[in-house]
């Protein structure tokens, strides 16, 4: 009977859900073909290859006798076509590999089956014959000399035979987040814990992210990534990123009894597609209610085609249980991360309720959200439910990606699918000037400067283009003017994020952050090098999630601290906001800055960072000291506080 989950429909289903939404005709279709014996002992070699050998012989046993060898292995079922399947599923994530490395395609998807993430050197496991993403990664290695390796497993379930077989490795970062609570759930494993950082050389090199309660959603999943991954995978700085890309994670699993919504994983995978200059191979792992697998994967391969990410539902405000998991990583892997170098001498969330004789008194609280009010195991709510979610969540995208305006031969230095635009000419600005900027406009040059910013934002806020890029002599003027115009146009919640030196109108002289009704405007004024890291993965994303704009406006000013690449990187990470509508005014007309923007703004890979270098202890305790000032009001914050924030 456990079985029943573990269907063919979950291919089909999902198949035909991303032709019923036209994505199957925009991705390049590679041919699966059987992984070789060579290569699937790159991973389960041992001295007498028993595991091959036994997966191999029951092509041609009877059902009794795949039921005796079955037993031999937890919750593992073979059938005479086991062996086959499970040469394609490795054999297809080996082809994925190829296509991404050698630059066939940007990144990829490999719906498979089985899964492979609890499968052992010696051992099947858990529905998986031969682990799919190690031996992809292995593969990657040996083929194309990598170094550095990002797995990412959201499966709802602790990848432990991944684990087992990386766990003393440096060259692969292994990061598992799964249902746990305190060792009850399968595999029920003391390894699955937190504390489990990795053997020898690995040390530092196995995250484990343990869920203790069901119910976890999506600023759960989001927190995470904030607050753990990112920080050390652009520490790692991986030359490939594979996702064991499990769905059980998903509203209505009945595995997961989670209730994350499929646009949730939209978002990660933008976040990922900004590591390994884009290389990124998503390989199917579980997911068993076949509604939200096919929702979920059609958000991931939209994602992956660079489509702008759907608005993020639900209330940013991640619960206890997952703030004591975030904090207790955070703890264990202090030793091993520079990024963590400054974090304070904190104990682990579970110790410092002990010390604060709180431990039997504190109840875990989770937010009710549209989507935590389904009940999981009901199937026909739970579809019901998500027809009509992804009809809210999903949007038309306008036909034009990005737009500029520039001078004849302009196009020749900008990337693909950028559209130059017309200025308006004078007597049009001024008709729309005298409104409602005469206070900001007083002479005619400002005003002639304005030309490029008002065409182009009036395309954003119409919902003609999805972003734009506009040069302006006055960039904060400019800024200022498309702040009120945006409120004005009907948008109710603007984030401007301030880059370089510049003065700010309205005046935020004293303050990192300042809020208006309809405005938030925060600012990267020093920030350089990888304090650029603690700056926007540990405040300005946080606190930009939780605002949830409808628009997002980047002012990039002269005197910057930050460089190119970092000014790009942050363009592309808020892309994940405001289903991608954001405005761009640079102070600048350096050809390489418009370039590298309007790169991030169509979605092409960002550019390698750089050899990370840890942020100082002053900029970290400036960031910190900020968390903890605006942390009751922008709640995805509160991964980083203090037990007495919480209370």
């Amino acid at each position: 009977p456990i079985c029943d989950i573990e269907v063919p429909e979950r291919l089909s289903s999902s198949y035909e859900q991303l032709r019923s939404y036209r994505l199957l005709e925009r991705c390049v279709p590679l041919p699966a073909r059987e992984g070789s014996e060579e290569e699937i002992l790159l991973v389960h070699r041992s001295e007498i290859l028993e595991h091959l050998e036994v997966a191999k012989s029951t092509q041609t046993m009877n059902e009794e006798e795949l039921k005796r060898v079955s037993e031999n292995y937890d919750a593992f079922f073979f059938h005479p076509s086991t062996y086959r399947c499970a040469r394609l599923a490795v054999g297809a994530a080996l082809q994925l590999v190829d296509a991404v490395m050698a630059g066939k395609v940007h990144n990829g998807m490999a719906l498979v089956r089985p899964p492979g993430h609890h499968s052992q050197r010696n051992a099947a496991n858990g529905f998986c014959l031969f682990n799919n993403v190690a031996i992809a990664a292995e593969y990657a290695k040996l083929k194309y000399g990598l170094q550095r390796i990002l797995i990412v497993d959201w499966d709802v379930h602790h990848g432990q035979g991944t684990q087992y077989i990386f766990e003393e490795d440096p060259s692969v970062l292994y990061f598992s987040w799964h249902r746990y609570e305190h060792q009850e759930f399968w595999p029920s494993l003391k390894e699955s814990d937190y504390d489990a950082v990795g053997l020898g050389k690995g040390k530092g090199f196995n995250i484990n992210l343990p869920w203790n309660k069901v119910g976890m959603g999506n600023s759960d999943y989001l927190a995470a990534f904030f607050h753990v991954l990112l920080p050390m995978a652009f520490e790692f700085d991986p030359e490939l990123v594979i996702v064991s890309s499990g769905y059980d994670s998903g509203i209505g699993d009945p595995e997961g009894q989670m209730n994350a919504t499929p646009e949730v994983f939209a978002h990660l995978t933008h976040f990922l597609m900004q590591l390994a200059n884009g290389k990124l191979c998503v390989i199917l792992e579980g997911g068993y209610h076949l509604k939200s697998l096919g929702e979920s994967v059609c958000m991931t391969v939209k994602t992956l085609l660079g489509d702008p990410v759907p608005q993020i539902t639900g209330e940013m405000a991640p619960c206890l249980s997952a703030v004591e998991s975030i904090q207790n990583v955070r703890a264990a892997h202090k030793p091993y991360w520079k990024w963590l170098a400054y974090e304070g001498s904190f104990s682990s969330f579970k110790q410092m309720l002990l010390i604060n004789g709180f431990i039997q008194k504190l109840k875990v609280i989770k937010i009710n959200t549209n989507e935590s009010q389904i009940t999981n195991n009901n199937t026909v709510k739970v579809e019901r439910f998500l027809e009509l979610h992804m009809k809210n969540i999903l949007f038309p995208v306008p036909p034009i990606k990005t737009a500029t305006t520039g001078s004849e031969g302009s196009e020749h230095f900008l990337p693909e699918h950028v559209q130059l635009v017309k200025e308006m000419d004078k007597t049009e600005i001024k008709a729309l000037v005298s409104g409602f900027y005469a206070d900001l406009v007083k002479d005619d040059k400002t005003l002639l400067s304005l030309g490029s910013m008002f065409v182009i934002l009036d395309k954003i806020l119409k919902k003609e283009v999805c972003n734009g890029i506009a040069a302006s002599p006055t960039a904060a003027l400019s800024t200022a003017v498309a702040l009120r115009h945006s409120v004005h146009f009907g948008f109710q919640r603007v984030l401007c994020v301030f880059v370089g030196d510049m003065q700010m109108i309205p005046n935020t002289e004293d303050g990192f952050i300042f809020v208006l009704t309809n405005l938030l405007l925060l600012l990267l004024k020093d920030a350089e090098g990888n304090d650029f890291f603690s700056a926007v993965l540990g405040f300005i994303l946080p606190v930009a999630y939780s605002y949830q704009p409808n628009l997002t406006i980047i002012a990039i000013g002269p005197n910057r601290n930050l460089g190119i690449s970092g000014i790009s990187l942050l363009v592309a990470l808020l892309r994940g906001l405001a289903e991608s509508r954001i405005f761009a005014v640079i102070e600048d007309t350096e050809i390489s800055l418009m370039q590298s923007i309007a790169k991030a703004l169509v979605g092409a890979s960002t550019p390698p960072f750089g050899i990370y270098v840890p942020p100082t202890e002053e900029k970290v305790n400036k960031i910190k000291a900020l968390r903890d000032q605006f942390q009751q009001e922008w709640k995805m914050l509160q991964c980083s506080g203090k037990l007495s924030d919480f209370i």
